[in-house]
C-alpha cells in the first residue's frame, strides 16, 4: 500500500512540475505588487487572469455571471423580516449599497462579543440568532450564499483589506501553518500547488496562486455558487485528507492567512471559476 501511494504522489508532482504545453508567463498577468514585509509572493495575481477568456467574460457581464441568482434572492432577503424579532438587515443596516460597501473586503474580521475573528457568514448568522431571534442558515445553504454573494457583491472593485494584527495574530499564524503543512495521503500541503506550481497545468485545470479574493465563487465544476470553506474541503479531499469542517476554527483561520495573502487585490465577489 504504501508504494501505491508514494507512485501517486509521484505521479502528481509529476503533473505539477511537467513544462505544461501553455504553460503562462506569469509576467504578462495583471497583478498587484505585496506591501507586507516577508510576503511569500512577488507579485499577486487574482484567480481570474488564470481562466480562460470565455470564463472571465461570464464574470465580467453581471447579466450572463450564473451567481446573480443568488445575488438577487440576497438582495430580496436583505429586506425580508425574519425570526421572533420581527427584523430584517435593512431595519438596522438601511441601503446596502452604503452599509455594505468595503464590509466582504475587510472579512475574517475581529468580533469584540465573541472573542474570536468571524467569517462572512458567521457575522451573518450571529444577526440572524442575536437581533433576528432567527434560525441559523447553513454554510452552503441557498440564504446564506445568496446573502453573502449580496453583501460581497457591494465591495466588488475595493482591495481585499484583512487585519492581522493584535488579537488576530494568533490566528494569523495558525492560518500560515495549516497552509504550510504537509497532509493527507498524497503528503502535500496548499503551498505546494499555489505557491510553487501557480501558472502550470495540473490535467485540464492551470493552477493559480489560489486567492479568494472572488468567493463565493461561482464554479462551473459545482454549476452553483460556493464559499471559500466549500473549495478548502475540496482541495483537502483531492490529496486525501480528512478536510476540516466548515466554519472550523481551522478553516476560519486559514480563510485569514489566505485572505491576507491576496491583500489590496479587488474584491471580484461573485467570481465564475471552472
Amino acid at each position: 500500500m504504501k508504494k501505491i501511494l508514494t507512485a501517486s504522489a509521484a505521479i502528481l508532482m509529476m503533473a505539477l512540475t511537467m513544462p505544461a504545453q501553455a504553460e503562462m508567463d506569469i509576467d504578462k498577468l495583471k497583478g498587484v505588487t505585496p506591501t507586507a514585509e516577508n510576503h511569500p509572493l512577488a507579485k499577486i495575481i487574482s484567480g481570474y487572469e488564470f481562466r480562460n477568456k470565455e470564463t472571465q467574460m461570464l464574470q465580467d457581464d453581471d447579466f450572463d455571471n450564473p451567481a446573480y441568482i443568488w445575488v438577487d434572492a440576497g438582495e430580496e432577503l436583505w429586506s425580508t423580516e425574519d425570526g421572533a424579532a420581527g427584523k430584517s438587515c435593512a431595519e438596522c443596516h438601511g441601503d446596502a449599497s452604503d452599509s455594505m460597501k468595503g464590509v466582504k473586503a475587510s472579512y475574517p474580521k475581529w468580533n469584540d462579543a465573541k472573542g474570536r475573528p468571524l467569517t462572512l457568514q458567521q457575522q451573518v448568522n450571529d444577526c440572524r440568532t442575536e437581533r433576528m431571534q432567527a434560525e441559523e442558515w447553513g454554510w452552503e445553504s441557498d440564504e446564506m450564499l445568496g446573502m453573502a454573494a449580496y453583501v460581497a457583491s457591494q465591495s466588488r472593485g475595493m482591495p481585499v483589506a484583512v487585519k492581522t494584527d493584535g488579537q488576530m495574530t494568533p490566528w494569523f499564524e495558525k492560518g500560515k501553518d495549516i497552509y504550510y503543512t504537509r497532509v493527507g495521503q498524497l503528503d502535500m500541503s496548499c503551498a505546494n500547488c499555489h505557491e510553487d506550481n501557480y501558472g502550470k497545468n495540473i490535467r485540464a485545470d492551470m493552477l493559480s496562486q489560489g486567492q479568494i479574493n472572488g468567493f463565493p465563487t461561482y464554479r462551473l465544476k459545482w454549476q452553483k455558487l460556493g464559499s471559500v470553506h466549500r473549495r478548502f474541503k475540496g482541495c483537502m479531499k483531492n490529496i486525501r485528507a480528512k478536510p476540516y469542517g466548515v466554519g472550523s476554527d481551522e478553516f476560519v483561520a486559514l480563510e485569514l492567512y489566505v485572505a491576507w495573502r491576496g491583500q489590496n487585490l479587488p474584491v471580484e465577489s461573485p467570481a465564475v471559476r471552472q
